[in-house]
């Protein structure tokens, strides 16, 4: 055959396969929320493997990985749990105000140490607490980390906060108060749905309404400086469809919330 003819039926054959090869690859580095960490994980596996760009992901507590861009940390990409956080960076303008968007919501749960622990949807809030006794319950931190900001406002509206706050045990992010609970070392905790369903070693015992907290959003942006054609790329792939089923499979609401 040919060689312009090889080279021809090549091309046709790597069109048809949809693979997409990037002018040159780049590297991207993103700081996320420590609540993402599953999600970007296998997020981040497709991106790269689709165009042929370096995912780098730093997680940690939204308040943390803010003020680390806040100190020039080499993040290209910015993704917090908490929109206050991000109006903070906005305003001292760290981020591309233009990329910024809501990437996907998130539930609070109470969630117990061992998987395969019956849901209790019978059951009040307080009723709920009530196993706790003496023993700690785990949260993030309720100064400074959305979850643990998320999680007192919650205890607060239902009246418990005054009850239980004694037995909090904090810790630097919601990842972290998880482990306390998925190691035995707290009963019970209170962290984001998604984490719960990242984790088999806890069951999901319930619920908190949504109407207890305000509204739990992922807000997503461009690090200021940072708007290239690989970085939107992956801002793009972050809001397409395949990305959005991973979220929603790892418990994350998507859409509205």
């Amino acid at each position: 055959m040919p060689v312009h003819v090889l080279i021809g039926v090549l091309a046709a054959l790597t069109l048809a396969a949809g693979w997409r090869a990037p002018s040159h690859a780049d590297d991207i580095t993103v700081f996320a929320a420590s609540s993402l960490r599953t999600a970007l994980e296998q997020i981040s596996d497709d991106f790269e493997r689709e165009t042929g760009h370096r995912l780098t992901l730093a997680f940690a507590g939204s308040p943390a990985i803010a003020r680390q861009i806040a100190h020039g940390a080499p993040a290209d990409i910015v993704m917090s749990a908490n929109a206050g956080w991000m109006d903070w960076l906005e305003a001292a303008g760290w981020i591309e105000p233009d990329s910024r968007f809501d990437l996907a919501g998130n539930r609070l749960v109470l969630v117990g140490h061992g998987g395969g622990r019956e849901t209790w949807p019978e059951l009040t809030v307080a009723a709920c607490f009530a196993e706790l006794g003496d023993r700690p319950l785990a949260m993030a931190l309720i100064a400074s980390v959305p979850a643990g900001i998320y999680g007192q406002a919650a205890l607060q509206s239902r009246g418990l906060w005054d009850e239980l706050s004694p037995r909090i045990v904090q810790a630097d992010n919601v990842r972290a108060a998880l482990a306390l609970v998925a190691l035995g070392e707290a009963p019970l905790g209170l962290v984001y749905q998604s984490d719960a369903r990242a984790e088999p070693r806890v069951s999901v015992l319930y619920r908190l309404s949504v109407a207890s907290h305000p509204p739990i959003a992922y807000p997503v942006a461009i690090t200021t400086g940072n708007d290239r054609d690989a970085v939107r790329q992956f801002i793009d792939f972050l809001r397409d469809d395949p990305a959005r089923a991973v979220l929603t499979a790892q418990g994350f609401v998507v859409g509205e919330f």
